[in-house]
């Protein structure tokens, strides 16, 4: 006799698999809807918060690197052979690509063998390192350390971190954050490296920097932050505690910012998916001192500050 039972494993499985799918389907459809069409697009987000994260995942993907390269390329075929192929199979490959996508970040699977410490979406972490310093990690981000006789060394993979490094060990603590590395000593200061470019920040002390692409090297006082990129360092420029390093306190503080920098900020604490579907906001310069672990809020208050419509789902907001 067979068991029909479905396990827990394949049935989420499965309703993942399914609900991916739905959304590819509604990422067609809202490409020019009617106003039933939206009216059912928003009775099926709110019937499954899994609908909800469903979609963003698939609109993410869809708008990513690795289907824009497929489209590009597939632009570059016979127009004929590539629309007959398309019709016959991108639905199914396209369903498999955005499932995959969606269940795996494989730029970030080799930081959860590489890094100690991982912090996930909206966590700070504190943590003490064998020199005696102290390191504040700040969301989704990843760090790791060795220490022995001849370097004292911290790696900053991804994310933002807060180093209140002593003036009490025999050797200087290198910290490695991409296309930089810090070599310091009784100093407080602290380092982001997102994307590729890194920013150092100096509260306390003397930070001496190495572009590690072409060995140069800038020293950083108290009240000064840099910016280093793949080209090297930009200039030095002053440092606003109170902003700049509001986080360390739970804050996000801006001034005059457009939306679409604080709104790629706030992703940052958000666990799910903040979008914009209006570009005449991306560029309104707003104000405000907020709470970060209270990211749904600042993303209503932006809205009324903005008069901008906020349709919120499990996991989703959107700002038309």
């Amino acid at each position: 006799m067979t068991d029909n039972r479905r396990s827990p494993e394949l049935a989420s499985a499965q309703d993942t698999a399914h609900a991916m799918e739905q959304a590819l389907d509604w990422l067609i459809l809202l490409d020019s809807p009617s106003e039933e069409q939206t009216r059912q697009f928003q009775a099926w987000l709110a019937a499954d918060p899994r609908h909800g994260e469903a979609f963003a995942r698939a609109q993410a993907i869809w708008n990513g690197p690795q289907v824009i390269e497929s489209a590009r390329q597939l632009q570059a075929q016979p127009k004929i052979t590539a629309l007959s192929r398309l019709r016959a199979h991108w639905k199914p490959l396209a369903t498999a690509a955005v499932l995959l996508l969606s269940l795996f970040n494989f730029s970030d699977l080799p930081l959860h063998f590489q890094a100690d410490h991982l912090t996930v979406v909206g966590e700070r972490q504190r943590l003490q390192l064998e020199d005696g310093s102290k390191v504040l990690l700040n969301t989704d981000s990843a760090f790791s350390s060795t220490f022995n006789e001849q370097r004292h060394v911290a790696r900053l993979y991804k994310g933002e971190a807060l180093f209140d490094v002593p003036g009490n060990s025999n050797l200087p603590l290198e910290i490695d954050a991409g296309p930089v590395t810090a070599s310091v000593s009784d100093t407080t200061f602290a380092v982001r490296y997102l994307d590729g470019v890194a920013q150092v920040q100096v509260q306390r002390g003397d930070v001496d920097l190495r572009a590690n692409r072409n060995d140069t090297h800038v020293r950083l006082s108290a009240g000064e932050s840099i910016r280093i990129g793949p080209n090297g360092f930009d200039r030095p420029a002053r440092l606003d505690v109170n902003t700049d390093l509001a986080w360390v306190q739970g804050r996000l503080v801006f001034e005059n910012r457009p939306l679409s920098q604080v709104l790629a900020e706030l992703r940052r604490y958000y666990p799910g998916w903040i979008i914009n579907n209006n570009e005449q906001l991306a560029n309104v310069a707003v104000t405000g001192n907020y709470r970060l672990d209270q990211p749904l809020d600042v993303v209503r208050s932006l809205a009324h500050i903005t008069s901008a419509r906020l349709q919120e789902f499990p996991a989703l907001v959107i700002l038309n």
